[in-house]
C-alpha cells in the first residue's frame, strides 16, 4: 500500500487587497500525495495552482487548515524540499558545472564528491558538453535543463515545480518533459508539477487535480493509468484530454494543438 507523503487538511488561504479587501485564493482543499507520485495541478489563471504548490512547500502559511509532510505540519521551507520555478534562477557568473554544485556547496559536500555527483546530473540531462559555459550562453530550454539538475543533484524528498516550461517552445517543452519524467522514473522521488497545459499534465502525471477558478477548490482528481512513454495520438489519451476539457466546459472533440491551455 502506498505511504501518504503529504497531507492538506481543510486549507483554506485570505488575502488582504491595497484597499483592505478580502480575497479568498483558496477554500476547502483536502488532498493526500503519495510517496512518490508524479502530481500535475492543472487549471486555468488565477484558481490557486501556484498558492497552493506554495503553501505545500513552505513559502506561505494557510489561514485555516493544515500541511503535513511526513507527519510533519508545514511552518517553513525545508531544504529537502526543492522548488523549480519558470524562472531559472541561475548564477550568470557560475558555470554550468558550478551552479550544479551550488545545493551541495552549501550542504558542506566535499569538493571531489559534489563535483562527481553534479557531473553525474549534467550527464543526465544531457549537458555535458556545456558544463565549463556560463547560463548567458544557452538557450532558455538548457537553462531550465541545468536548473533541473541542480534541483536534483541535493537528493530532494519532494520536487515542487511551477510552470517551469511554460516559456519553452513547443518541441523543446516535449524534450523537457520526457527528461523530467526520466529523472522521476530513476529516482522515485515525489513531484508536484503545476501546468495549465492539459497535454502536459497527461503526459506526465500518475493523476491530476483538476482546479477550479477562484476561489480556487479541487474539482476532479483523475487518475492516469497509461502506460510511460505516452503517446498524445493514441484514444486513451484523447479520452482523458476530453474528460478534462469537459471540467472546463469545452467540447469534447476540440481539435488537438502542439499546446492545449485552460
Amino acid at each position: 500500500m502506498s505511504t501518504i507523503k503529504i497531507r492538506v487538511h481543510r486549507v483554506e488561504k485570505n488575502y488582504t487587497n491595497g484597499n483592505g479587501t478580502a480575497q479568498t485564493a483558496l477554500i476547502g482543499i483536502n488532498l493526500d500525495i503519495m510517496e512518490g507520485e508524479f502530481l500535475c495541478l492543472v487549471g486555468p489563471s488565477g484558481c490557486g495552482k501556484t498558492t497552493l504548490i506554495n503553501l505545500i512547500a513552505g513559502f506561505e502559511q494557510p489561514s485555516r487548515g493544515e500541511i503535513t509532510i511526513d507527519g510533519q505540519v508545514v511552518k517553513d521551507t525545508n531544504p529537502k524540499f526543492i522548488t523549480i520555478f519558470q524562472e531559472y534562477s541561475l548564477f550568470p557568473w557560475r558555470t554550468v558545472q558550478e551552479n550544479v554544485e551550488y545545493g551541495l556547496e552549501a550542504k558542506g559536500i566535499p569538493t571531489k564528491e559534489r563535483e562527481a555527483i553534479a557531473q553525474k546530473y549534467i550527464q543526465l540531462v544531457g549537458l555535458e558538453k556545456f558544463a565549463n559555459c556560463h547560463p548567458p550562453k544557452l538557450s532558455g530550454g538548457m537553462k531550465q535543463r541545468v536548473a533541473i539538475a541542480r534541483a536534483m543533484a541535493v537528493d530532494p524528498d519532494v520536487l515542487f515545480m511551477d510552470e517551469p516550461f511554460a516559456a519553452l517552445d513547443p518541441i523543446t517543452r516535449m524534450k523537457m518533459q520526457e527528461e523530467v519524467v526520466s529523472l522521476w522514473q530513476e529516482k522515485k522521488r515525489t513531484f508536484i508539477f503545476v501546468t495549465h497545459n492539459i497535454d502536459e499534465a497527461i503526459s506526465l502525471a500518475d493523476r491530476i487535480v483538476i482546479m477550479t477558478p477562484p476561489p480556487g477548490r479541487i474539482s476532479t482528481i483523475l487518475t492516469v493509468s497509461l502506460k510511460r512513454p505516452r503517446g498524445r495520438t493514441g484514444r486513451d489519451f484523447g479520452l482523458i484530454r476530453d474528460r478534462i476539457y469537459q471540467e472546463f466546459g469545452l467540447k469534447s472533440g476540440t481539435p488537438q494543438a502542439p499546446d492545449v491551455n485552460v
